[in-house]
């Protein structure tokens, strides 16, 4: 694509990097930015480079947090002895978002996945153990093993319960109304807030 401006390319070719966006579609949002008053780009700018700066994960959850505690783990109103299980970030927000879980979470930060070159130490397993050992923040009765329905998800629940099993915790996983092979962030929330209410032990 050959364009006017060095600097209009260097900013297409950056755009062009983000998850789902082409060269045309990364043309358009330079071009939109062009448009807009040099505060308002400045402000996205700074939003943009905070995001490196600003954002922490949180100690016990993993999961995105403005300070080393995320709100959720502080929270004093949920329910600090259910810890739900999930392969991310976007699988808390969607779970979140059903409104029907108010107990803790803990992002592993993936699933198994030798092909992908993704093992049981690249995850934040050892961290799950210590708290349902240590009782972190308060003591675990139950773990819910809310994983996707796929092949490196079941791998890795499977792997979970086996670790899980001799520390006396109660191991569940969310009922499988969502489909095989799917992901928890593109399930719609009835759905995904029913496998959670309906969750089942794990087998």
């Amino acid at each position: 694509m050959e364009l006017p401006s060095n600097t209009l390319a260097n900013a297409v070719e950056n755009l062009s990097n983000l998850p789902g966006v082409g060269k045309r579609s990364a043309l358009r949002f330079a071009l939109h930015l062009l448009k807009q008053p040099p505060e308002e780009v400045q402000q996205l700018a700074t939003a943009i480079h905070r995001l490196t700066t600003d954002i922490h994960y949180c100690h016990l959850c993993h999961c995105l947090s403005d300070s080393d505690t995320c709100p959720i783990c502080a929270s004093p109103k949920r329910t600090q002895s259910i810890i739900c299980v999930v392969e991310n970030v976007q699988d808390v927000m969607a779970i979140e978002n059903t409104q029907q879980y108010r107990g803790l979470y803990h992002v592993l930060g993936g699933v198994i996945s030798p092909i992908d070159g993704i093992g049981i130490r690249d995850l934040h397993i050892d961290t799950l153990l210590t708290r349902v050992q240590q009782g972190l923040p308060a003591a675990v009765e139950e773990v819910i093993l809310a994983l996707p329905t796929t092949m490196e998800g079941d791998t890795t629940a499977f792997y979970l319960n086996k670790q899980l099993a001799p520390l006396g915790v109660k191991v569940t996983t969310i009922a499988r109304g969502i489909a095989v092979g799917d992901n928890l962030e593109y399930a719609d929330e009835i759905t995904l807030g029913r496998s959670i209410l309906n969750r089942i032990p794990f087998a």
